[in-house]
């Protein structure tokens, strides 16, 4: 069973993450097949749009912590930048149909989606700070400047969960509908946004896009620095450790420091 499945109907692309049973947690083989699938996708005149979705109860619940610790994150190329610069490049429209939880980078790579349907079962959180690191995706800047600092800080500094309704009220989902009608309606969103004139929705989605386009690279590029640091650093180690202990990770020592891994 592949880890990411794909169809194409039509002038859409139907792009499924297919790891149910551990709620579609990303590896970095997904990182990587993420990314050459929109960089095909780009390059693909018969593709029109990309329809989204995960399979299972869930979207996606981030970085599957395992596999991440064997592969983790550098400050230069990495499956992960690799996508990220893809995910700014693409030219032509996502359309994303959200169910249950959508944790870390499941929330995260969201923020280049042009349309986000989401669930009335849908679960939202940046954990990122609990972990002892910092967010990913360029979101440090992307969800400032979309639902303004002091809710930002609620989601990055204090790693808050919120519900479909209250990412509606920020406006980082399009709208929320009933589960058993979400990939539907997201379907149908697809299907128009296809019958578009191609070009011309390309144009406008680079145009709309643009202005904040450097900001986003570089936003992503500095994180991704900060993230190898704080990667290696004493309170993540201990982070990750108590989360497989299953325990409450204790930060009260002595000041951190970043240290060689």
């Amino acid at each position: 069973m592949t880890d990411i499945v794909t169809e194409r109907s039509g002038s859409i692309l139907r792009i499924q993450f297919n790891r149910p049973s551990k709620k579609n947690a990303m590896t970095s083989a997904m990182y990587i097949t993420m990314a050459d699938l929109l960089e095909a996708a780009a390059k693909d005149d018969g593709v029109r749009a990309v329809l989204w979705h995960g399979a299972g109860d869930s979207f996606c619940a981030g970085n599957d912590l395992e596999d991440f610790l064997k592969n983790p994150m550098g400050p230069d190329d990495s499956p992960q930048s690799r996508l990220i610069n893809a995910f700014i490049a693409f030219e032509k429209p996502i359309v994303a149909a959200v169910h249950g939880f959508a944790i870390g980078g499941g929330t995260t790579m969201l923020t280049h989606c042009d349309f986000v349907y989401a669930g009335e079962s849908a679960k939202f959180q940046m954990p990122f700070i609990n972990l002892a690191l910092v967010p990913e995706f360029g979101t440090s800047y992307s969800i400032p400047a979309r639902i303004g600092y002091l809710r930002a800080a609620e989601l990055i500094q204090l790693g808050q969960p919120i519900d479909a309704q209250r990412a509606a009220e920020l406006g980082l989902v399009t709208r929320v509908v009933p589960d058993q009608t979400l990939l539907a309606t997201a379907r149908e969103t697809a299907q128009k946004l296809a019958a578009k004139p191609a070009s011309a929705l390309q144009a406008c989605k680079r145009l709309m896009r643009l202005p904040v386009r450097a900001q986003l690279q570089q936003a992503a590029k500095l994180e991704n620095e900060e993230y190898a640091v704080r990667l290696r650093s004493s309170d993540a180690k201990e982070a990750f450790t108590a989360f497989f202990e299953k325990r409450k990770a204790d930060f009260n020592r002595k000041s951190d420091s970043a240290t060689a891994a």
